[in-house]
């Protein structure tokens, strides 16, 4: 089940990698975005609340650094930091529209419990996602010792029903990881083969050729 680990395991690097990426395109864009005035937000919060896009995107992009502040102070978690700030950023635009109406004086002190809840809401679910995915690569684990520790005591390919009974599991759950392991290794011989040259195989000759010393 080593396609369905590599897998598993290449997905999530290039989650880390696309995260990088989009962590330094948030702080470029904060490093774009002029300073507003006081004067300047004030304008802007009100024309916010009333569903401006054009003045809510532009404070979001003022304050966005409180987010990254947020979130990076969080630690390890199973999200990186910049999809905590992702999250995060919708408790922003929430307490954007929100400012004006609630009468408020100072906006980070009230964008930070909005930002934060956003935040750890999201934490608990992307580990429930990043448990599942570990628990289906030892099904899938599971799933192929069994295959073929069956395979060879029947001299046959077992059942359905047979992997299932011998799992303990339902006919139903063991047809879907047979899926994913199937699916996987797909993948896996089609990533194999784009690495090979057809032209350097020699497909007429039986025995390997010699090479020069």
């Amino acid at each position: 089940m080593g396609a369905l680990r590599d897998q598993h395991n290449e997905d999530r690097q290039g989650s880390i990698d696309s995260d990088a990426a989009a962590l330094r395109a948030l702080s470029e864009e904060i490093q774009a975005a002029a300073p507003l005035s006081p004067s300047e937000e004030k304008v802007l919060f009100e024309r916010a609340a009333s569903g401006d896009k054009g003045s809510q995107d532009r404070l979001v992009a003022a304050h966005l650094d409180l987010v990254i502040r947020l979130a990076a102070a969080r630690g390890e978690q199973p999200l990186s930091v910049a999809e905590l700030v992702q999250e995060g950023s919708i408790g922003l635009l929430e307490a954007v529209r929100s400012f004006a109406p609630s009468g408020g004086a100072d906006f980070q002190a009230f964008a930070e419990p909005l930002i934060n809840e956003t935040i750890d809401a999201a934490i608990p679910l992307e580990a429930a996602s990043v448990h599942d995915a570990e628990l289906l690569v030892a099904a899938a684990t599971d799933y192929g010792r069994t295959e073929l520790l069956m395979r060879r005591e029947l001299g046959r390919e077992a059942t359905e029903a047979e992997l299932a009974e011998k799992l303990e599991w339902t006919v139903d759950r063991t047809r879907y990881v047979a899926q994913v392991v199937a699916d996987a290794q797909r993948r896996y011989d089609e990533e194999l083969l784009a690495f090979i040259d057809p032209a350097a195989i020699n497909f007429d000759d039986d025995e390997p050729e010699e090479f020069d010393r």
